[in-house]
Parts: structure tokens; sequence; C-alpha cells
């Protein structure tokens, strides 16, 4: 069974459902991409004596959160506590999302590499921590935010509205890191990990990365920023030093740890870890995985982590184009028709649903982000030319996009 209803969990379902080991996917509550892989139910993901009454009448084996609410609900500790193997953190674990606060203390205590930061519970004690840090300066939210929470202040009075912005809630305060950013994703049984993938993610709505943050506007896979060398770096100085932390805590790690890198001039530092596959880069990485994925994370799950042997990725690169609802990441259009979907997979590229609905027999907007238009080639121009060929043959005239994912790459690599 599969928790969520957003672009990461289709894909997530479409890679599950192509597992020899998945007789049989369950949803909740699902989409209408989702519905193409899996029975769809209407639970809500977060409502945990549900999730467990749904898992036990359908006889489920596993079940993989996708988001991070359920997980900081506790979802998977209900779960657990009643028989029922997760792929996904208990609530205790997941802090590392919920908390950037909790993060940043635990790098702090184990000498795990990130920014000086300053930790404060009010406004005013916000503001007078100001002047300890250089501009710009990052002011972050200590809770989920749905990767939006976050403002890089290039000036003191850009910083102190963001705080007042914040009221009277939790915030962090972070020196600036100068690099270029990657995101590292690790398989982690509870003491062990086992790299998986990296991607590249495009937060900020506008083209060349201007405007403000999103969820999420598209992203590639691999990093090629992300080196062999860094990527295991990463994993020996970052990584594994927060997995053992965790269990030493008593507080173990069970699912994907996604690691936001800085690859700053000093090396690999890290900016934050999110407790589940990130969205848009899961619609990236689920296409360049091969083997039986449903029973790589049932070992995983099942804290057997060393069984997964060495994970094999396509050597192809992929690119994932969102289409967001006109008014993202503001107050998003919904409602808006959208056709053609059938002739921008024609080619090959596959088109993840994240905002999508059936009204009246039609499929139509619900969210701020729509569609994760993914394809593969055998290099990154290739992927990205694939990619926005299929946006270029959907109808959907409330939507827009960013024409230059990938741009960095692409110039650093003269494709």
């Amino acid at each position: 069974m599969l928790l969520g209803s957003g672009g990461r969990e289709d894909a997530l379902a479409w890679r599950l459902s192509q597992s020899p080991s998945c007789g049989r996917l369950v949803a909740a509550p699902g989409n209408p991409g989702i519905a193409r892989w899996a029975e769809c139910v209407e639970v809500e993901p977060c409502d945990a004596a549900a999730v467990v009454s749904l898992a036990i009448k359908e006889q489920v084996e596993l079940v993989v959160i996708g988001p991070e609410a359920p997980l900081t609900a506790g979802v998977a500790d209900a779960l657990r506590g009643a028989g029922i193997a997760v792929f996904g953190p208990s609530a205790a674990a997941a802090q590392i999302e919920g908390s950037k606060g909790f993060t940043k203390d635990l790098c702090a205590r184990h000498g795990i590499p990130t920014a000086a930061y300053v930790r404060t519970a009010a406004a005013k004690d916000a503001l007078a921590a100001l002047d300890r840090f250089a501009l710009p300066v990052v002011i972050k939210a200590d809770g989920l935010a749905a990767g939006k929470g976050v403002t890089i202040a290039m000036t003191r009075a850009e910083a102190a509205a963001a705080i007042e912005a914040a009221g009277d809630s939790p915030l962090v305060i972070e020196e600036f890191l100068e690099g270029e950013e990657a995101s590292l994703f690790a398989l982690c049984d509870g003491e062990h990990t086992l790299a998986l993938a990296s991607a590249q993610d495009h937060k900020r709505v506008g083209e060349g990365d201007s405007g403000p943050n999103t969820g999420g506007m598209g992203a590639y896979s691999p990093a090629p920023v992300l080196t062999a060398e860094l990527e295991e770096r990463a994993m020996a100085e970052i990584v594994r030093p927060t997995a053992r932390a965790m269990a030493a805590a008593g507080t173990p790690f069970n699912g994907v740890l996604y690691a936001g890198l800085m690859l700053t001039k000093d090396g690999p530092k890290l900016i934050e870890y999110n407790a589940r596959f990130g969205d848009p880069e899961c619609e990236a990485i689920m296409p360049r995985i091969t083997g039986d994925f449903a029973e790589m994370l049932a070992l995983v799950a099942a804290g057997r982590i060393e069984e997964v042997g060495a994970i094999e990725l396509e050597e192809a690169s992929t690119m994932t184009v969102i289409i967001a609802a006109q008014g993202y990441p503001g107050t998003p259009k919904t409602g808006g028709a959208i056709g053609q979907l059938d002739d921008a997979e024609a080619d090959g590229a596959i088109v993840f649903h994240a905002g999508t609905r059936e009204e009246g027999g039609k499929l139509v907007a619900s969210g701020g982000r729509v569609l994760a238009v993914t394809a593969a080639g055998e290099t990154l121009r290739e992927a990205r030319d694939a990619a926005y060929a299929a946006v270029a043959k959907i109808g959907f005239a409330d939507g827009f996009h960013r024409t230059d994912i990938g741009w960095r790459e692409l110039e650093r690599s003269g494709q």
C-alpha cells in the first residue's frame, strides 16, 4: 500500500507496480494518475487508525509512505504497532524533517558539516540574533513547510520582514552557504545506509532561478556536479554519521534519507534533511531505478539492507518539468481543463499527476503543481528535449512551466 496523492506518489506507484514482487498495489487516497497503477481508496493518509484498518482489510504486507505529514503524524508507528511492515520513519525519527532545529542540533553534537545557525523561539529573539550573521542570511521556519518555508534575505530589511511574517513561530537563522545545491538520496534500515541516486531540483518559480521558492519546478538525475568522490564524502561525513546518531539516540531512521547538500569550497555541507523522497526529484529518479524496487524497500523496512546488494541505475539522464497552475506558489487557479496527455506520452515520456482530479468525466487541475512531465535520454540535452517536446503537446491553458530546467548543467557541460 502506498500513502499519498501527489506526483511523487504517482512515480512511486508506477515503479512499484512494475516490481515482480508486487502482486497488488493499493493507494490511499491516490489520484487519477496513480489509478493507472493501483487501486485507489479514499482514506486520509494522516488518519493512523483508518490507514491501519485499511491495511488489515486489504492484507497489506508492506506500506510505503510518500509524504512527510503522515510520517510526522506517527502513521508509521501505528502500522508497526499493528505488525505491518513500513518503509518510512517513526514520528520521532521524522523530526529530522519536521524540525530543522532538531536536525541542526544533531549536526552540532556529532560534527556533521552544516551552516552556522541560531534557533529562536519568537520574533524578538530572531531579530536580536540577526546581528550575528553576515548578509545574505537564511531564515527558515522550524517545521514542515512543503519546501517553501525558507527565505534567503539579501538585506537586513528582508530578513526582518521574513521574521515578522513568521509571528511567534520558532525559526532557524542560518549562515548563507556559497556553492551549488544537489540532492542525495540514501536508503537507511535503522542503522546502515546505501546511496541510491542524486538529483538537482529547481526551487525558484521563475526562469534563471528567480522569484519565490516553490515545492520544486523541475529536476534532473543524476546531478553530475555531485561526483562519485563528493557523493562518497557526503555519505561518509554526513549521511552515515546521521544514521548512527539517530540509532544511538533510540530513534533509528528507516526509509529514505534525502540530504539537501551545498557543495562548498570546503566540501559538501548539509542544508537540510527530508524524511521521504523529494518531489519532483522522485519523478526524475524512478525511471533510472532497475530491479525489483518493491523488494528493495521491503528489505530496508525489515532491517536487512545488506541483502539489497549493489544498486544499479540506468545510465540515462532523466528530466522532470513541472507544469503548475497560474498563480502558484501563491493562490493557484484550480479547475482548469487538462488534455492530450496520451499525445505527450506517445514518444516515451511519462506524465505523472501531481495535482489533478476527475470532474464530470474530465481531468482538471486541483493544486499548485499539476503535472510532472518526465523523459529520459542518453544525455541531459536529449532528456531535456524529450521532456519539453512532451510538455508542448499537453493542453492546459491555465498552466505554466519554466523553460530552463537543467540550465546550469547544460551550460557547464556545453550541451
